[in-house]
């Protein structure tokens, strides 16, 4: 919905954070149900950081994006699982060469009822993983959009090498967690 506002009644929204901000983006586009995904920073304590800002990973951010979608279409749980499956939340502040307590795995959660059902998604993930799963689950305070170049960045630059080489991995794991949800 690019240069567009969206009508966003009747929808939800879930923030999170696993890495680079691109690869989620790209991921949870896919998603039926799914309408929006912005990029953004969330769980710092500057107020309306710059990406070289966080990039510095001083101010306390992680690179997340805002998934809004209609639960009457898909529901928190199938969220959660594609999240499990396109980052490695068992290592610290890292996902592969991207370093920095910016590329967290964090789910910030609004409400009561998303708090329970991210801690009953970790309690689940964690028999499924060997490692002991280190995201961080805390409330949204602000979500801070992303500069408009990170916006859609990879739709937009399918052949950047970051987005050929990172990105469409992850964008061919959900594809397969689609077909796999839709059988």
């Amino acid at each position: 919905m690019e240069g567009q506002t969206m009508d966003r009644t009747g929808l939800e929204s879930l923030v999170l954070g696993g890495g680079c901000f691109w690869c989620l983006e790209a991921a949870y586009e896919l998603v039926p149900g799914v309408k929006d995904v912005e990029s953004g920073y969330a769980g710092g304590s500057r107020e309306n950081p710059s990406y070289e800002q966080v990039s510095t990973g001083l101010t306390g951010h992680a690179e997340v994006v805002r998934v809004w979608f209609d639960p009457g279409e898909v529901d928190l749980g199938r969220l959660f699982e594609l999240f499990w499956k396109v980052h490695d939340p068992t290592t610290e502040d890292r996902q592969g060469a991207d370093v920095g307590t910016q590329y967290r795995s964090i789910i910030l959660y609004q409400g009561d009822a998303q708090k329970t059902a991210a801690e009953l998604a970790v309690t689940q993930a964690s028999a499924t993983f060997r490692d002991p799963i280190v995201t961080d689950v805390e409330p949204l305070g602000v979500f801070w959009p992303a500069e408009d170049y990170h916006q859609d960045f990879y739709r937009k630059n399918p052949e950047y090498g970051y987005c050929r080489v990172v990105v469409a991995p992850k964008v061919d794991k959900t594809k397969a967690f689609i077909g796999d949800m839709n059988r």
